[in-house]
């Protein structure tokens, strides 16, 4: 046991170290998969780069690298010298390394428990060699788990995050999901940027905007979080992608490549003085459910909290009450800016999640509540919390604002 301990006290020493080294480190981050959070990673690394920085792009996705594979890399080994891995150079001003270049079979699927992806993560950060650089992107797998999580925690101090979202205006739910991942990190929010914002016309370059135009500033602001740019669906990039070279290289003068351009002005400020978050010492565990929902107070402008009611007071089981009471509150005085009341509708199994979500509910305080209701809610980034009194709903969300609010067992356990 003190062998371990040992071994991640050297570890832990050795990203330090290497991590001293580098002026700015920025994680990539997205809520779900499937919104080009990789290729928006490799083409923000790639603008730094061509700006005429010292960057490194490192790709920590454990069970999907697909940064070798944006790059051309896909057979490429990093060489080593001794136990140190030295990063790829990509040009002049960029170097790579990917955890897919040590997984052997790179076909095969990885299935590792969280404390084994911890303990590769920050030895992989220990033992890479990056030099001096001027920013460092980290290139995260999607969502809130073990992964992101393992490199806040190893690196320490970062100077922030960029959250990558596609224009739907459900995708806001892991906007915000993401942005409590960070307010429970301390991690500043650099911020938002809209992939996939309309469709670029490849005949005559015109931007078809599928989806509702503004979209992304709005969504932005609805999490309180600046908005960084809209980065439009170009064929070009899927193409640049497949032949391994990044697109803002290959395309410096087209809309999206404009955009990136724009995007990383936040990023190139940091030089100007901005110090770095400290995402600090924290529980995994208690991070990890927090994040996903549990009961972590959101750091956003506006927040809307949902009670069930019987009576005018909290029904003290969930899926059996009268009326839900919705009770907006701006976060930032932590005064209640309104309040309605929903007839629910005939109580179904699953059905009240779904309904609450559509609602726009952000947190749910409630006496009790069956597992599978509280699983499907949290699924859909709606925050939770049980074993409240019945008191009136307004009572109730002042007192949790305040920190004052007690809690007993959740008096529901089906």
């Amino acid at each position: 046991m003190q062998h371990g301990h040992d071994a991640h006290a050297e570890r832990a020493e050795a990203v330090k170290e290497r991590m001293a080294q580098i002026k700015h480190k920025v994680i990539v981050l997205s809520g779900k998969g499937g919104v080009g959070k990789s290729t928006v990673a490799v083409n923000l690394a790639m603008s730094l780069a061509l700006s005429g920085k010292q960057v490194g792009l490192l790709d920590v996705d454990l069970h999907g690298p697909t940064v070798p594979q944006l790059l051309g890399l896909g057979r490429a080994t990093p060489a080593v010298l001794g136990e140190t891995l030295i990063p790829i150079d990509v040009g002049d001003n960029l170097k790579i390394m990917s955890i897919g270049f040590l997984l052997g079979d790179r076909e095969d699927a990885v299935v590792w428990r969280g404390p084994m992806k911890a303990n590769m993560i920050e030895q992989f950060l220990s033992d890479v060699d990056w030099g001096e650089l001027d920013y460092l992107i980290i290139d995260s797998p999607p969502g809130t788990g073990d992964e992101p999580l393992a490199v806040c925690q190893a690196i320490g101090k970062m100077d922030g995050a960029v959250i990558v979202t596609t224009p739907q205006e459900t995708a806001l739910v892991n906007v915000r999901r993401s942005v409590r991942f960070c307010a429970l990190l301390n991690l500043p929010v650099l911020g938002v940027i809209e992939n996939m914002a309309g469709f670029v016309c490849p005949h005559c370059g015109e931007v078809t905007h599928v989806f509702s135009r503004g979209g992304g500033s709005s969504m932005a602001e609805k999490a309180g979080v600046p908005f960084l740019g809209s980065i439009p669906l170009d064929p070009a990039i899927v193409e640049a992608g497949d032949s391994g070279r990044p697109y803002v290289e290959a395309y410096p003068e087209s809309v999206a490549a404009r955009e990136f351009a724009q995007a990383i002005l936040p990023i190139l400020a940091l030089d100007d003085g901005n110090g770095s978050g400290d995402a600090g010492v924290v529980d995994r565990e208690v991070v990890k459910q927090e994040a996903s929902g549990a009961t972590a107070k959101a750091k956003k402008a506006g927040m809307r909290f949902a009670v069930p009611v019987t009576n005018d007071v909290l029904c003290l089981h969930f899926g059996h009450c009268e009326q839900f009471v919705l009770v907006d509150v701006d976060t930032a005085t932590q005064e209640v800016t309104g309040m309605q009341s929903l007839t629910p509708p005939e109580h179904q199994p699953g059905l009240l999640p779904v309904w609450l979500s559509e609602q726009g509910i952000d947190f749910v305080i409630a006496g009790g509540m069956g597992g599978q209701a509280k699983q499907l809610l949290q699924q859909r980034g709606v925050e939770v919390l049980t074993g409240a009194p019945a008191l009136e709903p307004e009572t109730l969300v002042r007192q949790y604002l305040a920190g004052d609010l007690q809690t007993g067992e959740n008096t529901c356990d089906h």
